[in-house]
């Protein structure tokens, strides 16, 4: 997953656009993979696609959150619809 980062790295990543979107992708794709094994029956095996996928969904999260408190209010309307 491109959110894991070594204990060593972490803070000093640069989050911008083209990290938010691969993790879009990545997401998408994890979708996909749980999607396909729940079809054949497979629950157990989409067990660690789920966790990534929960991850990062927990990073884009707080990402989202910190945004918005850089922001002043009257810019934050309409950012999540």
């Amino acid at each position: 997953s491109v959110v894991f980062v070594p204990k060593r790295q972490r803070g000093r990543a640069q989050i911008n656009q083209e990290t938010i979107q691969r993790l879009l992708d990545e997401n998408d794709q994890l979708v996909r993979c749980i999607t396909e094994y729940m079809q054949k029956g497979r629950a157990t095996d989409c067990v660690q696609y789920q966790q990534i996928l929960h991850r990062n969904i927990v990073y884009l999260g707080t990402l989202a959150d910190a945004s918005t408190e850089i922001m002043p209010d009257n810019d934050n309307v309409g950012l999540f619809c």
